[in-house]
């Protein structure tokens, strides 16, 4: 069974996403799994997690986003290397999925949703995820104003816009 036609992105629109470069999607969802998921891991998830090349690809988007573990948090990779893990889903059951109204095993039991890669990584994030208390993605809670709320004094990145107390122009 596969995600019904209602539900996925027209082609159309997935071949206009396809010429989007890869590097800032990957950067941009590194950040938001740092800022949902990184501090909620588990230090066994983590030690396996480590240097591992993660990859998301949303099918029906033409989207493929590559970042990988470093200890401190998730950080964007590039493309061209193969993936130790690979998941593949349409944009509605990846949306499914955060949103917790489906569960991952009947979306891989129904051709839904592929693990590609090494099969234990995967067994062991998925488990990570499902034992996570996670909030459930809304998307009223993805505004822009409502993730500079939640990002608050990170929302300024060192270096960027203004000078760091204390600097002063002779020294």
């Amino acid at each position: 069974m596969n995600t019904p036609l209602s539900h996925v992105l027209p082609r159309p629109l997935g071949a206009l996403l396809a010429r989007l470069p890869a590097y800032p999607g990957s950067v941009l969802l590194a950040r938001a799994l740092n800022l949902v998921l990184a501090r909620q891991l588990p230090a066994d998830v983590c030690a396996l997690l480590l240097d591992r090349r993660l990859r998301i690809h949303v099918r029906d988007a033409c989207l493929t986003f590559d970042f990988r573990w470093t200890g401190a948090g998730f950080v964007a990779c590039d493309a061209g290397l193969t993936a130790d893990l690979s998941i593949s889903a349409s944009a509605y059951d990846f949306l499914q999925l955060a949103q917790r109204r489906e569960d991952p095993d009947t979306l891989f039991f129904s051709r839904r949703l592929s693990i590609e890669g090494d099969t234990e990584l995967g067994l062991v994030v998925k488990n990570a995820l499902d034992a996570l208390e996670l909030p459930a993605f809304e998307l009223r809670g993805w505004t822009p104003r409502a993730v500079l709320a939640r990002l608050g004094p990170h929302a300024h990145t060192p270096g960027v816009g203004r000078r760091h107390p204390g600097a002063d122009a002779g020294g």
